[in-house]
């Protein structure tokens, strides 16, 4: 987006850091010799030759490196997810607090579809009146082996430190906490490397409970082709669905409650006016948007981005939901990241080292072959077609 598709003006990418050799011999070969390459993060940092750097280094390193650039005076984006567990995503945000003259974001790019935004309103305005029921089901996150074997870090709890709820279902994990507020209670249960041949999970049902009597179920999967992303929400007057960047409604006669307190035959329901679609802006910006706020915020230009301490929230909800899947137990929230700590590292220290990918540069080669920057975000599965 920056180099080859031009997409942000006000800034110039003028360094990149990785540890992998061959991938700093790509960007010199084709990026061009006006971007600084270093084999680490310290050295870029000390360079002084950026004013705001973008972390999307491995999950569990994304807290370690965005205190390194707020201590060097740095705007920081922060990939999703904020951190693998709370107590390095507190120390993250314990630092952004000392540095309120730095803008640090964070990449929670589906909050800007414009059916997610418009579901939050209803929810947030009780138009419809109280949620009652929530069912998502996310299977389409496809993942093929190839997609494992492309860096020795994923698919392994010493690596990834989790699997489809950090990595893919990360995204719909922030927007359940962000639409619906925290549960109060989760019971989950996982298929650890199910139908792949991985240490973490990729299969994932979990219930959420809310002191109100509202119930949600969510069931996660990374090994059905051609899956769906479906949100079903129950209000007390109305049904809502969620598919891609559409929303639907179903309005009742009355609120569900109103009519059970009139005498009624014994089967009677109250009648359903036919599906229709809401009205929305339209908009789906998704990563180019974030962007855009984060450099316009820095610019002085707006106020729009995403504050980079909303990372707790999800994964607070995540951590919840793998320590009832690691404990068997119902887990009641806020969880003890303490606790969370010590039942992680248990999978930590006895997970395996994946041998080095033998080909580095596959991931690279295939992003910079997306040549239409309108399918960015579809190539990394981030958007979906319009559905009616």
């Amino acid at each position: 987006m920056y180099v080859e598709h031009r997409l942000f003006p006000q800034f110039r990418l003028t360094a990149v850091a990785d540890t992998c050799p061959e991938k700093l011999r790509w960007i010199r070969d084709n990026l061009g010799p006006e971007i600084e390459c270093f084999s680490s993060a310290q050295a870029m940092l000390d360079s002084g030759k950026i004013d705001a750097c973008i972390v999307t280094t491995p999950h569990f390193m994304h807290p370690e490196h965005v205190i390194m650039c707020l201590q060097h005076g740095i705007h920081v984006m922060c990939d999703k997810p904020a951190g693998v567990h709370i107590l390095q995503v507190q120390q993250m945000n314990a630092e952004a607090d000392k540095h309120p003259d730095l803008v640090f974001s964070i990449m929670l790019n589906q909050r800007t579809n414009c059916a997610y935004r418009r579901l939050r309103e209803i929810v947030s305005s009780e138009e419809y009146g109280k949620v009652r029921r929530i069912n998502w089901t996310v299977s389409n996150w496809y993942r093929s082996r190839y997609y494992y074997n492309s860096f020795d870090w994923r698919g392994i709890w010493n690596g990834a430190y989790g699997g489809t709820i950090v990595d893919q279902c990360t995204h719909q994990v922030d927007l359940w906490q962000w639409i619906f507020g925290m549960p109060d209670k989760v019971t989950c249960r996982m298929g650890f490397g199910v139908h792949h041949d991985i240490e973490v999970e990729d299969e994932v049902s979990a219930i959420m409970e809310y002191g109100n009597g509202c119930m949600g179920s969510f069931n996660l999967s990374t090994s059905i082709p051609n899956g769906q992303n479906i949100l079903e929400v129950n209000l007390d007057a109305a049904n809502i669905t969620v598919k891609g960047s559409s929303i639907f409604a179903e309005k009742f006669c009355m609120p569900e409650q109103q009519w059970q307190k009139s005498p009624r035959g014994i089967y009677e329901k109250p009648a359903v006016e036919p599906e229709v679609e809401l009205p929305t802006d339209g908009e789906n910006r998704q990563h180019k948007g974030v962007l855009e706020a984060w450099i316009n915020k820095i610019l002085g230009k707006g106020e729009g981005a995403n504050d980079g301490r909303d990372g707790l929230a999800s994964i607070m909800l995540s951590n919840a939901m793998y320590m009832s899947a690691f404990t068997e137990k119902t887990i009641k929230l806020p969880l003890d990241g303490d606790a969370y700590y010590k039942e992680l590292m248990k999978r930590v220290s006895a997970s395996k080292t994946k041998p080095p990918v033998s080909d580095p540069l596959a991931a690279v080669r295939e992003t910079f072959s997306v040549k239409d920057p309108r399918q960015i975000d579809k190539y990394f599965g981030i958007t979906e077609v319009k559905q009616h």
